[in-house]
């Protein structure tokens, strides 16, 4: 029984760009590229896709990384927000119950 992590890889920037600059330059397949240099074929290819979308050669409405970094940031953000709405709020009742005292 092998004791393979059940956690995904994590590759850095430039080995993803290289890895694409492979396929492109190469003329193999996805999976050939992905196959010699070790990676899934399906991360490899997301990769491509999103090189693609990032050069702007992308199908209309497709978010860009730089988009999808600033969609997940403002959605944290709002979260946050909406956290500390939800604290202010229970601070009011709390004070309005304590002032009716």
């Amino acid at each position: 029984m092998g004791s393979k992590s059940n956690r995904s890889r994590r590759y850095t920037e430039e080995s993803k760009r290289d890895a694409v600059a492979l396929v492109r330059s190469s003329g193999k397949t996805v999976t050939e590229v992905a196959r010699e240099i070790g990676v899934s074929a399906e991360g490899l290819r997301n990769w491509v896709k999103q090189d693609t979308i990032d050069r702007g050669q992308g199908a209309s409405g497709e978010l860009t990384s730089a988009e999808r970094e600033e969609l997940s940031r403002l959605r944290r953000q709002n979260r946050e927000q909406a956290e500390t709405i939800e604290v202010l709020r229970k601070a009011a009742v709390f004070f309005a119950k304590e002032s009716d005292r």
